[in-house]
């Protein structure tokens, strides 16, 4: 799809890469931009329409899609995380905060978004998601699980959309340089680079988007006769 002229919400829009995609839509022609956050006074870009949106709370995922009925681009960006493995004392409680706002908000927003993009033709969803949807470590457990259960959702909701022509992407990358990774040593992508990925992606009319080279040699790992993530053999 075009972004140009185009009407798109963001979740998550006050900072880091749904701040970068927020001013990217607004410089690639894009009509209107909602950007949504928990608390709308964190919006301070020009040129976006700031919206109260907690993607855990349905009341305002609801008064959300009442309020941006002209939407034709939905951009699922927030998400949290927390360090730790599973067999961390916690574990239990941070897996099930974590997939309420990586899993279940893209699941409340798709499904309250969906019928407006039907209504205009089909539009798109953007998810961002991550190369953890394919590996994890054990430091970040909880939130490679969600991402992976976020990947699984964005595909079973292509294939569910796409009676309706509404196309649906998955971003997936590495670290990127914002608050999240802040105490992260590795290189990192800048969340400018990463979103012109995206929406490069978007407009080609991809189903994903592998923004780094990182991301690009796990996703070829996964169907190496052993993944290069694993530990290789002597």
């Amino acid at each position: 799809m075009k972004i140009e002229n185009a009407v798109a919400l963001v979740t998550g829009a006050n900072r880091g890469i749904g701040l970068a995609f927020a001013n990217e839509l607004l410089a690639r022609g894009a009509r209107k931009v909602y950007a949504a956050a928990r608390d709308p006074a964190a919006i301070t870009q020009r040129g976006v329409h700031a919206l109260r949106l907690d993607v855990n709370k349905a009341e305002e995922v609801a008064a959300a899609a009442a309020l941006a009925s002209d939407v034709t681009l939905v951009i699922n960006n927030a998400g949290i995380a927390q360090p730790g493995g599973f067999l961390a004392a916690d574990s239990e409680d941070v897996a099930r905060r974590i997939f309420e706002t990586n899993f279940f908000g893209i699941l409340r927003i798709s499904k309250a978004f969906a019928p407006i993009l039907k209504s205009h033709g089909g539009g798109g969803f953007l998810n961002v998601l991550s190369v953890a949807s394919w590996v994890s470590g054990g430091g970040l457990a909880a939130y490679s699980a969600s991402k992976s259960a976020a990947w699984s959702l964005t595909n079973a909701l292509r294939a569910e959309l796409a009676e309706q022509a509404t196309h649906v992407l998955a971003l997936h990358m590495g670290y990127v340089d914002t608050d999240l990774t802040r105490g992260f040593d590795v290189p990192k992508s800048s969340p400018e680079a990463i979103v012109k990925r995206a929406l490069d992606g978007l407009e080609a009319g991809l189903d994903e988007v592998l923004a780094d080279e990182l991301t690009e040699q796990v996703k070829h790992g996964l169907t190496a006769a052993r993944p290069s993530y694993l530990p290789q053999q002597a």
